[in-house]
């Protein structure tokens, strides 16, 4: 075989599917046979990393992480569009137009429109064909250099179709074999700067803040947020897990190739040489098409998979554009038209703060009543005490608030200050005076909730009471009998609900003693004697648990099952943990000390202590599967060894096969690193198998691992 030939081969399939996919939405193959040639590409290019191109897709999964981004210079500025929420204002640009072409007054003038994406603006730079240069467009002239980050998204192509061959390929209507040969064609662009808006769908947005609350981390604001935070992380291996798109909306320089007339025709050439376009780009004969376009896109703004703020209408005539050229910042000849704020103004009565279910104090203005978007609001959102600090908020404030689609209400910004207000009915007084910003709201050190004292945790503050602050119990309660810690069968949320609001559990310690309650249990709805017992056994069951289970289950925050497994594996138990210091935790195996403090903290606080001892006296009994075998002088072969699972294993689940290497003394992973000694791949395996391809670690089949484990 022709290895080179091959590869290449490889590469143009690879990429011409991508583009199928995400910039037509019109894939021909499954995802399996895709991924199929994606893992042959990646095995040739590791073996053969001298023939490895430019444009391979492999390169989307992010390189090595940077200390800071360089500047870029803008070679034509990237202006800023002219905004109005005025249909007044859109028909006086409609007459500025005609009046500076010489245009009569009742002269039609054609304008493309577009969807005004609520992203960030990004510059691609091409040469030759291939993505040279990505950057952000910062303060118009000067961005940053954010390539590596750029390359992860699917929707930038990393090398353009052949410019020439663009008529062509319309011509053929994109389909079958006839497209993939265009596709393939060798003479590219010369050059050219498209510019475009990378953004974040409200599905991977959630999707994102719902695992970021999982892990315990800071929550974005909103997918704009979302996406510019992503774009600027200095690790390009984060951004290539954000599921971020690019639509192109324009360009910059270009070579004389590239002909187009229209700025409806240069958007259709865009996605022809591979670009994502805003596919509900429309021509309007005149400025009431214009108007009436976009009161079709406010009628659905709220259905769009992503955020919009307006629409954005362009003259569509390119010379008429270059004659009217530009101002200082803005072009003369677009306009945005952005919709109405879903805003009101109204006073703030109190703030009250409510503690979430993994602890975090949310600061709530309580408000008079007032119409926002025709809802009564009474409520709204002030985040944490950094967002109060900065819009400096206290009671009694005027305020402007805000909603937007299904969003919690939330307070833009002080409109008035009411000056110091200190409510008699609340525990909790204003704050002091920072730099001279005036007087705001303090969040209480104390939990509001069960009365612990409270810690700073990065922007938030959080109660370190988990396993007994009756805000967080449920889902305390659901973590610890969930099957990678306690495994208590039957035991999930609808149940657990019950038992709290019933006054059945109010710690984790209680369920050990629910064999205590089964005549109130019987008479909550849908319990028979049978699914009682059931669940009874699965509780008895759970007592007899490995060490490292047990401390994962209580739910200490930053402590999953690795960092639970090092600290059984050098403090051996409660008592070991409990008496650790910070320094200890921290230098006994590097978990970092905002973890060490977390643990640290946990155990200092009596309510935990005293669950722990219920737990305990209840006969729960956590063993050490690694000291009993060091003790015996019997270590496993596959002590500290680095396993990682991917693909769907015969004979077991992958749960089940990581608790029997942990036993073994061996460690768990998630994610493909180079301290890996062992990946086991079965059926169908996922992005990870080819990660660790490339990354030369020793791959097994399930065979062998049996193997491994026999011996």
């Amino acid at each position: 075989m022709d290895i080179k030939k091959r590869i290449n081969e490889l590469t143009d399939e690879v990429n011409y599917h991508n583009y199928l996919y995400y910039v037509l939405e019109d894939p021909v193959i499954s995802d399996f046979e895709f991924d199929k040639l994606l893992k042959e590409l990646s095995v040739l290019e590791e073996k053969y990393p001298e023939y490895a191109r430019a444009d391979s897709p492999t390169k989307r999964v992010g390189g090595e992480p940077v200390d800071k981004f360089s500047q870029i210079t803008h070679h034509i500025p990237m202006l800023s569009l002219d905004n109005t929420y005025s249909k007044d204002d859109v028909i006086e640009f409609d007459r500025k137009v005609k009046r500076f072409l010489n245009f009569p007054a009742d002269k039609d003038i054609e304008y493309e429109c577009e969807l005004k994406f609520d992203g960030l603006a990004i510059e691609l730079i091409y040469e030759d064909g291939l993505f040279t240069v990505g950057s952000t467009r910062g303060d118009g002239v000067t961005g940053e250099d954010v390539t590596k980050n750029l390359k992860t998204i699917k929707t930038i192509p990393l090398k353009l179709l052949n410019i020439e061959d663009v008529e062509q390929a319309r011509q053929a209507g994109q389909t079958g074999q006839k497209r993939q040969e265009i596709y393939k064609m060798n003479k590219p662009l010369k050059y050219i700067e498209v510019r475009g808006e990378v953004l974040m769908d409200k599905k991977a947005f959630k999707k994102l803040n719902e695992q970021r609350l999982k892990d315990n981390m800071p929550l974005f604001a909103n997918p704009r947020n979302a996406a510019a935070g992503s774009i600027r992380q200095l690790d390009s291996k984060i951004t290539s897990e954000r599921n971020l798109v690019m639509f192109a909306y324009g360009i910059g320089e270009y070579s004389e190739e590239l002909k187009f007339s229209t700025q409806f025709e240069l958007m259709q050439k865009l996605k022809l040489l591979g670009f994502n376009i805003n596919k509900e780009t429309k021509i309007a004969k005149n400025i009431n098409e214009a108007l009436d376009y976009y009161e079709d896109i406010a009628a659905r703004r709220e259905s769009f998979s992503f955020d919009i703020d307006g629409v954005v209408i362009k003259l569509n005539d390119i010379k008429f554009q270059e004659k009217l050229g530009e101002l200082s910042k803005t072009p003369r000849w677009a306009t945005a038209y952005k919709f109405l704020a879903k805003q009101a103004t109204t006073v703030i009565k109190d703030i009250i703060v409510s503690v979430g279910r993994t602890g975090v104090l949310t600061p709530v203005a309580v408000l008079n009543p007032v119409i926002v978007g025709g809802v009564e609001v009474q409520r709204a959102t002030l985040h944490n005490q950094d967002e109060i600090v900065r819009k400096n908020i206290n009671i009694g404030d005027t305020v402007l608030v805000e909603r937007s689609g299904d969003v919690i209400p939330e307070v833009v910004k002080v409109v008035k200050k009411a000056g110091i207000v200190d409510s008699k009915d609340s525990d909790y007084k204003s704050g002091e005076d920072i730099g001279g910003r005036g007087d705001y709201f303090k969040i209480p050190n104390i939990c509001p909730c069960c009365g612990s004292v409270t810690v700073i945790d990065g922007a938030a503050i959080r109660c370190v009471n988990e396993l007994a602050c009756p805000c967080q119990i449920k889902a305390s309660i659901v973590h610890f009998a969930s099957k990678r810690a306690m495994d208590i069968d039957g035991l999930g949320e609808m149940l657990v609900d019950k038992f709290v609001e019933n006054k059945l559990i109010k710690t984790v310690a209680d369920i050990y003693y629910l064999h205590f309650e089964k005549e109130n249990i019987e008479k909550l709805e849908g319990f028979g004697k049978k699914s009682i017992e059931n669940l009874l056994n699965s509780i008895e069951k759970s007592k007899n648990i490995a060490y490292d289970r047990f401390i994962f289950a209580l739910g200490i925050r930053h402590v999953g099952e690795y960092v639970a497994f090092l600290l059984i594996k050098y403090f051996k138990d409660i008592e070991g943990i409990k008496n650790a210091s910070i320094e200890d935790l921290n230098s006994k195996f590097g978990i970092g000390e905002e973890i060490a403090k977390s643990i640290y903290n946990f155990f200092r606080l009596k309510s935990n202590l005293d669950v722990i001892s219920k737990l305990f006296a209840a006969g729960v009994n956590p063993h050490t599967v690694i000291s009993e075998k060091i003790g015996q002088g019997n270590v496993s072969p596959l002590y500290g060894k680095h396993f990682l699972f991917t693909g769907t294993l015969k004979n077991f689940n992958r749960d089940a096969a990581e608790n029997i290497i942990k036993e073994k003394g061996a460690i768990a992973e998630k994610t493909v690193k180079k301290s890996l000694d062992y990946v086991v791949v079965g059926e169908e395996p996922g992005s990870k198998y080819a990660k660790a391809i490339k990354s030369g670690l020793k791959i097994i089949s399930e065979d062998e691992f049996i193997k491994l484990l026999n011996e």
